[in-house]
């Protein structure tokens, strides 16, 4: 697995309320300054005005830019060409072709959040310059033409993810994993709901997402804790490294047996650590 050059929490920030700017990227790990569906269509061009202008760090920052197949698209690539970021973020990623085509100055993280794009999600995988894939819900059932992405509430909390969704999350995860790149998880879009999002962070740190995106700062350390291993599992992996030095290849700890891919979650803990 290639290493992904930013931390868990990552924050959305729309790309026409340049005021929020600096806080958004104080407070969480990377900023995603947001060109396409935060900012209405007759704001754009000033939104780009302000990407321009802004005084953030290129190494922390990512930028959303429209969907390749948009003259939206041509005239974010070429505002960007006068900034020095250089990580994108493609909504709606739905062609390999298309994504081989942008300029390899930029990094690009490919949202696969329709079903053509959760449908190719192997392919823009292997496009070279793709360096982790996203997926989103809400876009994806809209193109199936579904009304709702999550089951009825129940006992006065959100529900699940429904079948279909569960399954582009899964798809869209091995994808990026079978090709070394990293998986970002989708936003939580219930902002007062800090226990559904502690719950799917959680779940997606243990599966193997690198980070997932939030839409508001009181989720980041949500997502930053989710992400962080809890004493007693640190304290168990630093345990077990130590027991396998020099050891066999398979042995008995704590009751358990252990062999390589256990190993390897235990350096995964530590690295998250």
């Amino acid at each position: 697995m290639s290493a992904f050059p930013f931390g868990p929490a990552l924050l959305f920030c729309p790309a026409d309320r340049p005021d929020r700017f600096a806080k958004a990227a104080e407070r969480s790990d990377a900023v995603i300054i947001d060109l396409e569906d935060a900012v209405a269509a007759d704001a754009k061009v000033a939104a780009r005005g302000h990407l321009i202008d802004a005084h953030l760090d290129p190494q922390r920052t990512i930028v959303r830019v429209n969907p390749t197949d948009t003259a939206a698209f041509a005239a974010d690539m070429a505002t960007l060409s006068q900034t020095d970021y250089r990580t994108i973020m493609v909504a709606k990623a739905e062609s390999a072709k298309q994504l081989g085509r942008i300029d390899p100055r930029f990094e690009v993280i490919a949202i696969c959040e329709t079903a053509r794009g959760v449908a190719s999600a192997e392919k823009i995988a292997a496009v070279p310059g793709v360096i982790a894939l996203m997926w989103g819900s809400e876009d994806l059932i809209a193109s199936l033409g579904g009304t709702s992405s999550r089951k009825p509430r129940s006992s006065g909390e959100p529900g699940g993810y429904r079948s279909v969704v569960r399954y582009a999350r899964s798809r869209v995860l091995i994808a990026a994993g079978a090709r070394g790149k990293a998986a970002i998880d989708a936003v939580h879009l219930d902002i007062a709901d800090l226990k559904g999002l502690r719950r799917e962070a959680t779940d997606a740190a243990a599966s193997g997402f690198a980070a997932t995106g939030c839409i508001h700062p009181s989720q980041v350390e949500v997502v930053r804790a989710a992400y962080r291993p809890d004493p007693a599992t640190l304290a168990w992996a630093q345990r077990l490294l130590s027991a396998a030095e020099g050891g066999p290849g398979v042995f008995t700890f704590e009751g358990r047996m252990i062999d390589e891919p256990l190993l390897r979650h235990a350096r995964t803990v530590l690295a998250r650590a």
